[in-house]
């Protein structure tokens, strides 16, 4: 074999062992990516099925009901509720009425099956995901207020 076959043979291997350990690192960046979404959103089907995101809002008040281990409760951006059910102890701060964010997946029966519960940790902070959403829901109850008027 010539030293240029050599080389161009060389050269082949190492973009494919390149080649290989990008898609090994993609896949499992894939795997790994979890997305946020609203109840609105999830409402509207813009959720995955069958793929672990994260849902947050606000605990609707009147909502949580326990079980044993058992908590089910309703998650709201003020325009939509979506029934989360999570098995295990809740954080302290989690209370009615105050932000919180869900990570799981959505069941066919369209009830959120929380793996893991994150109450938020102050008064002033929220996620900006849930902030933005549950700002677009006021706007968007304001303007239905006023057009039924």
């Amino acid at each position: 074999m010539k030293p240029r076959h050599k080389r161009l043979a060389a050269i082949a291997v190492g973009l494919a062992a390149l080649g290989a350990a990008a898609a090994l690192v993609l896949s499992a960046m894939r795997e790994n990516l979890v997305f946020f979404f609203t109840p609105s959103q999830v409402a509207a089907s813009e959720a995955p099925q069958g793929r672990t995101f994260r849902i947050g809002g606000m605990v609707e008040k009147g909502s949580v009901q326990r079980s044993g281990v058992e908590v089910r409760f309703l998650v709201t951006d003020t325009a939509k509720a979506i029934p989360v059910v999570y098995s295990g102890a809740l954080p302290d701060l989690f209370r009615e009425g105050k932000g919180v964010v869900a990570q799981g997946q959505l069941g066919p029966d369209g009830v959120f099956r929380a793996r893991e519960v994150l109450a938020k940790h102050d008064e002033n902070y929220m996620p900006p995901e849930a902030a933005e959403a549950v700002k677009r829901a006021h706007e968007t109850a304001e303007r239905a207020a006023k057009t039924l008027k």
